[in-house]
């Protein structure tokens, strides 16, 4: 048996947050990153939406760009003692996934982070709270997932937590929160929703209702990705529903081994934190090439090409494939492997067991469409290392 899930309810276009204001309750905590939701007015419309609507607010604030599990724990605490019936998360990916996680121990305050690192074992959630999420960013489509990363800096290791549970009551997308994105972040988003589209397209529990969804994102995402990045404003609008779409396919049909990867490297590195979306784009052709080995992932990958207009057979369409990706990856100045990235060989050749180990025990690696285990797992990690063809 299968399952569909997506939140209840999802309000998009122009002045969009306006729904806070119908929403019924007694109390919203509202989670928060840095700054720039509060530099835009953003905040502050949300707060005051709140309002009108009759509820007391309080602000759970300075969320970082990957957050800790120490973060997640004072923001559960703050729930715990405020008593709210709605979490209302407005940012990036970071503050919303932190909120999913924050929501779990204030219902269940029992639990541990161990217990929620196992993939869909969370508890029933809804007890004390519902859930909104209002996407600030065009990537990580957390407004729509089942998914929320978050970082254990002691063992600098990610770790995606997954469970329907978790699912935003209602995702929010207004298109006027992503007109200020900067260019950086509008690349290394762009970069994450193409990879969690193909993903879902490839993965082994790719179904008819996720399958429409990932190619339509893509279609979107090939056509307006690059204009978005240029500033153009209704290309930005459809990137931001691009995105989602690629989230409720991924949500509903998982990843793979490129998101496994990003996971593990991610805050590995003494030369600084590979972004998410950004290590993504990098892994992505490599993936693709160990994948098509798998007669079923090549023929998908051939979908994906000709749906865009390539033709060829499967593995030239494949290679076209890589080819777009890496044409993106150049137009928005993103490296081809880790070596050019800045990582020391020493150091990448010390860590890569513990890496390869810990990729492969990713919940993303189970239903990559290619089996992968810890050997092979190193070969393709120094490919990706040393810049280099996948061959086997």
């Amino acid at each position: 048996m299968m399952r569909f899930t997506l939140p209840r309810d999802m309000y998009y276009g122009d002045h969009a947050l306006d729904i806070l204001k119908e929403l019924e309750g007694k109390k919203a905590i509202v989670v928060v990153g840095g700054g720039s939701m509060k530099r835009a007015g953003f905040l502050d419309e949300t707060v005051n939406n709140l309002k009108e609507a009759g509820m007391e607010v309080e602000l759970f604030e300075n969320v970082e760009s990957d957050p800790s599990v120490e973060t997640v724990m004072k923001g559960a605490k703050a729930m715990q003692d405020f008593g709210p019936d709605w979490i209302v998360a407005i940012g990036g990916g970071s503050p919303i996934d932190a909120a999913k996680a924050m929501w779990a121990f204030y219902e269940h305050p029992e639990v541990t982070f161990e217990d929620l690192i196992i993939p869909f074992n969370f508890p029933k959630l809804r007890k004390k709270a519902k859930f909104v999420a209002i996407s600030s960013t065009s990537g990580t489509a957390t407004e729509v997932t089942a998914f929320s990363v978050i970082t254990d800096y002691e063992k600098g290791i990610k770790y995606p937590l997954a469970d329907f549970e978790i699912t935003p009551d209602i995702a929010i997308l207004d298109p006027r929160i992503v007109e200020s994105m900067p260019q950086r972040l509008t690349a290394d988003t762009g970069m994450d929703a193409l990879t969690h589209a193909t993903e879902a397209y490839v993965s082994t529990v790719a179904s008819p209702f996720t399958d429409p969804l990932a190619l339509k994102a893509i279609a979107m995402i090939d056509k307006y990705l690059k204009k978005s990045y240029h500033g153009d404003k209704d290309a930005r609008e459809q990137m931001h529903y691009a995105q989602c779409m690629a989230g409720q396919a991924f949500s509903n049909a998982l990843l793979g081994i490129v998101h496994s990867l990003a996971h593990k490297t991610g805050a590995a590195f003494s030369c600084g934190h590979v972004v998410h979306g950004y290590a993504n784009a990098m892994y992505l052709p490599y993936v693709i090439q160990y994948n098509r080995k798998d007669e079923r992932a090549l023929k998908r990958y051939g979908d994906i090409g000709r749906m865009l207009g390539f033709e060829g057979t499967d593995l030239e369409i494949s290679d076209k494939y890589i080819a777009m990706i890496r044409d993106f990856n150049k137009e928005f100045e993103i490296v081809n492997s880790l070596k050019e990235f800045g990582v020391d060989e020493k150091e990448f050749l010390e860590k890569l067991p513990t890496i390869a180990k810990n990729a492969v025990l990713d919940a993303c690696t189970g239903s990559n469409p290619r089996k992968i285990d810890d050997a092979t797992m190193e070969k393709l990690l120094k490919c990706i290392y040393y810049g280099e063809e996948v061959t086997f």
